[in-house]
């Protein structure tokens, strides 16, 4: 995977982890996956695309056993510095060499939050599939935090704004996004892509909309200064979070699925 993030670690706490929107979204990850979890007798966890560690310390507080992983050396840093917790390690490692990375190791399950996966073309994404499976064990799990290409809200913002031509940007093949200012390959995926590319070795056993009225976090300044809004869209957030349905249309969705 080409693209590092090392130039957003210093800042992605406080560009995401941190804001309003990055608290919301996160806390109906933790629900679904919470479900998931809670149904399954799992002790170890690999996570994949870790960022700064806020996912890998929440888990590591439900009492799991974390291996976290990104490609980003700087990501790892941040990560290490925050706290110490006797069941997590962290290790920088490329999520397209998983299994030189860890040759002889399996995990009960693999974790991946916001969007990592969507760095991945969709050759490499069918090959990570692949790759995760000889990772896990028969019936492991696979939770998946993965950007759709049909985000309502993306659509009506940049129509408001007259960028018609990046209305539908995310049924492109490929988009260049901008993280702080390094331009980042991305490609989006509906859940039915997801269920074609992995079906050789695993089967949906779960989809939820994260973000559907939670709006992207690029819409933070408009949200954190009308705290009623956001009141009211939280409330609609959950009232729709079990819709299956519309994950395509949310900023994100979480999918489950298991080895065959």
């Amino acid at each position: 995977m080409k693209a590092t993030f090392d130039i957003a670690a210093s800042t992605y706490d406080v560009t995401f982890t941190n804001t309003v929107i990055g608290k919301l979204q996160r806390s109906y990850v933790y629900g679904h996956l919470s479900n998931c979890l809670n149904n399954q007798s799992v002790r170890s966890v690999l996570e994949i695309n870790c960022g700064t560690g806020e996912d890998a310390f929440w888990l590591a507080g439900q009492g799991y056993r974390v291996t976290a992983t990104d490609i980003s050396e700087k990501m790892i840093q941040v990560a290490q510095q925050k706290k110490q917790a006797e069941n997590i390690t962290f290790r920088q490692a490329d999520i397209n060499a998983l299994p030189a990375v860890f040759p002889s190791a399996q995990f009960d399950c693999i974790f991946s939050d916001f969007g990592g996966l969507n760095c991945l073309s969709p050759g490499e994404l069918k090959n990570f599939f692949a790759n995760a499976a000889s990772l896990l064990p028969r019936n492991g799990s696979l939770f998946l935090v993965i950007m759709p290409k049909n985000t309502l809200w993306e659509q009506g913002y940049f129509l408001l704004k007259g960028q018609s031509g990046n209305v539908f940007r995310r049924k492109q093949e490929k988009v260049l996004a901008n993280v702080d200012g390094e331009k980042i390959a991305t490609y989006y995926y509906n859940p039915n892509d997801i269920k074609k590319l992995s079906e050789e070795h695993f089967t949906i056993t779960t989809v939820k909309p994260v973000g559907l009225f939670v709006p992207p976090s690029y819409l933070e300044t408009f949200i954190s200064s009308k705290p009623k809004t956001t009141a009211l869209l939280n409330y609609l957030e959950n009232k729709a979070k079990n819709l299956s349905f519309t994950a395509r249309y949310a900023d994100h969705y979480f999918i489950a699925l298991q080895k065959r």
